[in-house]
């Protein structure tokens, strides 16, 4: 035998060997948490969520990809719509702007021959309404009725590898459609399909690949699909030419395989790589020898529940708990797995590269992730260092540190470089990453002269008449700065600490003591005429995705410096009050991310999420348990429109998981969360470092919201605020709640939360 199939079949055999012993250590499932996931919350409205079939943080995400197409449906599915495509082998999850969706598999029946000059859509041919009440969507497993051709589809996988299997009836037709034209189509009118291909490598085994510039510019995937019938015939789609020749490559490819329909159910494994189609066929061969599908879907099954077990939430409220797993389910999609099982991986200079230590992962949604997802991972995620670690080698080979990173590529998309407060605070709280590595890679920052940073250096705002979203990169890099400034301190380095304090302090340029908002400044040094704080326009605004209002509150890293620029703790407040309480109006053509409104208070995008745990820092901790539950009870439901705006990959979950359990982390660097107000009746935190953390709400209730004491670990507990250092020392704490606000808790100027630890 050649070379190539003995080291298959070493593989092969090596592997089943790991995976018995793997299969005896496993330790038993107690609690099925993963019965507890809706994962359709958030498919509708503006959500934007992943369905399908996946593991955690894994590189496939199957699932279907509707025909519908726009803004709704970035992650290929939307619950108002009907029809299916085929199923794709990668998504994104909550995301504003879409990509992915590629490698389509679509099961039909008998099918017409197309028109010989058809130039539309193929997948606008073939596709299929679907059987609502037939949809079964759970943690690692999706299934649906396909009704024009009444095929039933299933669907799980591995981390790298997918598995489905169709059903089809009788005297019928079996084919798949293999669709690489098509995937979740970008909304930013780039070029779409640059180059795609397809190989008929024998009679039950195809190989292939898609490169397109979408939102990301050079996306490539590749894959390897074995079939578990062999194919009695094909026909290769490219463009408006059909034959039967064993390959083809260009932007219009397809092909339609036929089966033998013997009664029994086709299944397919796909392999897939950004590296090469030799590298998606290694990952098949190592992570899925035979065709056990209900195997692989309990392993699925088992992943998800070991993972989701990181909490054991309980409450009375059983929505609750839904909505509370549902929530860290959507957390644990992205970011997701990106090298090979060898540690072959695509660098984002576009070489291929060896991971050395650490796992690289993809998906960095940053600018929504940074404020609290990645906080939450340093609680319960054993994977921080790996994300940590995939940032800096990204910067390495990029030379900036990321902003938005996706398969390889730097989207460019939002404000801001918090890849930065993410590697930071993993350091800080003593994750494996380099002192050297993390200096070389953020030390550089204030030499940076993208998007306004350069006049950031030398005038110490930027000009508004000059550079769009001013106000927003503005306040944004100076939590950048800060970060910088946090790991300068920690590792002695006065100098470097001076001069980034000194630019965490920028946020001041923008604030209008006069007004008492953050606003657009000219180049001349007068501020922008006209000003309207509730005004906003989507691309062309001093603010991104958000107005006035909402930006004045964006100085988590130095609360004490807003109250103080305010003129001291009552007009704080007084303004912080009136945010809740004006109109929540707003101008024809602002943004649609401005949502979820209490006042011009927006839950459904990221820049408001802190603003509701700032009453504590000046002593009325009272009014965040309220407002708290008010954001729970309008804008988290257990239902598909369950989510008042983005998912953002995992940033609106993560502020519900949070607030949950009755804290944020308003300064996300700063290891200190704020209390508000705990939905749970008791919750178990399985901490990274195999420690726990036991918390307790006595007389919890729909009305009785407001914390009256505080105990932490048997001692009554009067700050407002706990640290990251006592959460991971394991222990207990326990809230006691009433239906009235004790305004004393928390009063003491003492108790209040600090900034800066």
């Amino acid at each position: 035998m050649s070379f190539s199939i003995k080291y298959i079949f070493l593989v092969c055999c090596s592997l089943l060997l790991w995976n018995a012993c793997n299969i005896q250590k496993r330790p038993p499932i107690t609690n099925d948490l993963a019965g507890l996931v809706n994962p359709l919350i958030g498919s509708g409205s503006h959500g934007h969520v992943f369905v399908g079939a996946s593991v955690p943080h894994g590189m496939v995400q199957l699932g279907p990809n509707n025909l519908g197409k726009g803004w709704d449906w970035c992650s290929g599915y939307h619950d108002s719509d009907s029809t299916i495509i085929g199923f794709a082998q990668t998504h994104l999850s909550g995301t504003g702007i879409a990509d992915l969706g590629d490698l389509i598999f679509m099961p039909v029946g008998n099918l017409a021959p197309r028109p010989a000059n058809d130039t539309t859509r193929f997948a606008k041919s073939y596709f299929s309404t679907f059987d609502k009440n037939s949809e079964v969507a759970t943690p690692g497993y999706y299934k649906v009725r396909l009704k024009r051709y009444d095929i039933i589809a299933e669907l799980t996988a591995t981390e790298r590898v997918s598995l489905q299997q169709y059903h089809f009836p009788k005297n019928d037709q079996a084919n798949v459609i293999v669709n690489l034209e098509d995937n979740v189509q970008s909304i930013l009118s780039r070029k779409g399909t640059l180059s795609a291909g397809i190989k008929i490598i024998n009679d039950s085994t195809i190989a292939g690949y898609r490169i397109s510039d979408e939102w990301a510019k050079d996306h490539r995937v590749y894959f390897t699909t074995v079939f578990s019938k062999p194919m009695l015939r094909y026909d290769i789609l490219n463009g408006l030419r059909v034959s039967q020749d064993k390959q083809a490559t260009g932007t219009k490819v397809n092909a339609v395989l036929n089966f033998k329909n013997d009664g029994k159910p086709l299944l397919l494994k796909t392999g897939i790589s950004y590296v090469s189609e030799a590298g998606a066929a290694l990952n098949l061969a190592k992570e899925l020898q035979g065709w056990g599908f209900d195997e692989v879907k309990s392993r699925a099954r088992a992943a998800w529940n070991t993972s989701l077990s990181s909490f054991d939430f309980k409450s009375k409220d059983s929505s609750m708990v839904r909505q509370f797993y549902t929530a860290l389910y959507h957390t644990q999609i992205a970011p997701s797995v990106f090298s090979d099982v060898n540690g072959d991986y695509r660098g984002a200079d576009g070489k291929i590269h060896q991971a050395n230590g650490f796992t690289p992962y993809t998906v960095f949604s940053l600018w929504d992730t940074y404020r609290a997802t990645h906080p939450l991972y340093t609680l319960t995620d054993n994977k921080v260092a790996d994300y940590a670690n995939s940032l800096l080698a990204i910067q390495k080979q990029q030379g900036s540190m990321p902003v938005w990173h996706l398969a390889g590529n730097e989207t460019g998309t939002m404000v801001g470089f918090h890849s930065i407060p993410v590697v930071v605070d993993a350091f800080l709280k003593g994750f494996k990453v380099n002192q050297a590595e993390v200096w070389s890679a953020i030390g550089g920052f204030e030499k940076y002269n993208a998007s306004g940073l350069k006049d950031t250096r030398e005038q110490g705002y930027i000009a508004a008449d000059k550079e769009p979203w001013s106000v927003a990169k503005g306040l944004e890099y100076a939590i950048d700065s800060y970060s910088v400034a946090k790991f300068a301190e920690k590792t002695n380095n006065e100098q470097a600490y001076d001069s980034y304090i000194k630019a965490a302090k920028n946020y001041q340029n923008y604030f209008d003591k006069k007004l008492g908002f953050m606003r657009g400044k000219l180049a001349n040094g007068n501020w922008r005429s006209n000003f309207n704080p509730s005004f906003s326009l989507h691309m062309e605004d001093d603010y991104v995705e958000g107005n006035a209002w909402q930006y004045t509150w964006l100085v988590p890293h130095d609360v004490e410096g807003l109250i103080t620029a305010f003129g001291g703790k009552v007009p704080f407040t007084k303004k912080l009050d009136s945010l809740f309480t004006v109109s929540s109006d707003l101008n024809k053509g602002a943004s649609i991310d401005i949502s979820g409104m209490i006042g011009q208070y927006a839950h459904g995008n990221e820049p408001s999420h802190h603003i509701l745990y700032l009453y504590p820092f000046v002593g009325e901790q009272w009014k965040t348990s309220a407002k708290v539950r008010e954001v729970f009870d309008k804008f988290y439901k257990a239902t598909p429109d369950g989510l008042i705006g983005n998912e953002d990959c995992g940033q609106m979950s993560s502020w519900f998981i949070f607030s949950a359990l009755g804290f944020y982390p308003v300064n996300p660097v700063n290891g200190l969360f704020v209390f508000g107000s705990p939905m749970a009746d008791e919750v178990k935190m399985n901490l990274n470092n195999g420690k726990s953390f036991q918390i307790t709400a006595l007389n919890n209730s729909n009305t009785n919201k407001y914390i009256q004491a505080i105990k932490l670990n048997g001692k009554p507990y009067t700050k407002s605020y706990i640290t990251y250092k006592d959460i991971m020392a394991g222990g207990s704490m326990e809230y006691t709640m009433g239906n009235s606000p004790n305004k004393s808790f928390g009063k003491l100027p003492a108790d209040w939360p600090k900034s800066n630890l």
